[in-house]
């Protein structure tokens, strides 16, 4: 029985700011579907040349008092990353909270806009410890 992926839905209450985020990520925006009808937008997000690994940011127009204040009903999504390091420096550089330090030179957690957890891991060996990271406590949870 093959199986093939296809994305992974998150639920978002403000589209502007999850976009903002997820391009902060480093993923672009692939595909684009406004239901007039049933009043909701999906938008499709991948890294560069992985237009198969789709994040869809579901957004309903009239808002979603559904959405669970602490969206960990799915766990959390994950991304490989060059250089953990660089890639949590620019994510703080642009507002988004360190959740769960590299403090392994390995793997650092975030949180969307929405509370979706994300979690990025270093790509091939783990780096060196380094500051500010070895030393940065949690912040909340992820």
């Amino acid at each position: 029985m093959p199986i093939t992926y296809l994305h992974t839905m998150v639920r978002v209450r403000d589209l502007d700011a999850s976009i903002a985020f997820y391009k902060l990520l480093g993923l672009e925006e692939t595909r684009r579907y406004e239901n007039e009808k049933g009043r909701f937008s999906l938008i499709f997000m991948s890294p560069p040349g992985q237009e198969n690994a789709h994040v869809e940011l579901t957004y309903n127009w009239d808002g979603d008092e559904g959405l669970p204040s602490d969206s960990r009903h799915f766990g959390h999504l994950a991304y490989r990353v060059d250089n953990i390091y660089e890639t949590c420096q620019h994510l703080m550089d642009n507002g988004v909270t360190i959740n769960r330090p590299p403090r392994d030179g390995h793997m650092a957690f975030v949180r969307s806009p929405d509370n979706v957890s994300i979690e990025l891991l270093q790509s091939g060996d783990h780096l060196a410890p380094a500051e500010p990271w070895a030393s940065m406590e949690n912040t909340g949870h992820w």
